[in-house]
């Protein structure tokens, strides 16, 4: 029973590909394919948003690193007053309770910087991809593309160089189109 519905589904796909390939031999196909990951790097804005981006890095790495370097700093204290027999145990307790509690926080803080970067990142990228998406509308449109691939390291594995846009929507885009 499970070999004839595999049969059938095979043919009905074979006669499918079939008909399909007729209609198709009397149109024109024209592919083309674009590096959306080069052009969001090359295209003003993208450049723009990236030293946005860098810059509101180095300043959340900076306030996590100082926060670091406390935490640190009271670990190390720490450790000399618990080898030291200076406090008592239950002062020493406090205090281990304290590190933990600081380094929960510190985790917590990076884990909130981290989304806030994601946020960002999001928020510039995906105004650009918008643009992007209207200017590969127009070219599909106005050059009589059949298809637009994006070429990422899995999709499009290999093509003819003459057939990548890249160029063509980094110009468009920095000239203000869609």
């Amino acid at each position: 029973m499970m070999k004839r519905s595999v049969l059938t589904g095979a043919a009905v796909m074979a006669l499918c590909l079939t008909m399909s390939a007729r209609t198709v031999e009397a149109q024109e196909i024209k592919i083309a394919y674009v590096d959306l990951q080069r052009a969001l790097l090359e295209v003003e804005d993208g450049k723009a948003a990236k030293k946005k981006l860098k810059r509101m890095f180095d300043k959340r790495q900076k306030t996590l690193d100082a926060e670091q370097e406390k935490l640190k700093e009271f670990k190390e204290k720490l450790e000399v007053e618990i080898k030291s027999d200076l406090l008592s145990d239950e002062k020493k307790k406090a205090k281990m309770m304290k590190y933990q509690q600081d380094f929960y926080e510190l985790q917590n803080l990076y884990m909130k910087l981290q989304k806030e970067l994601g946020g960002a990142e999001a928020k510039e990228t995906k105004k650009i991809f918008t643009r992007f998406r209207a200017i590969l509308k127009e070219i599909g449109q106005t050059k009589g593309y059949t298809i637009i691939l994006e070429k990422t390291e899995s999709s499009v594995l290999w093509a003819r160089k003459d057939l990548d846009i890249t160029d063509l929507v980094i110009q468009k885009y920095n000239a203000g189109g869609k």
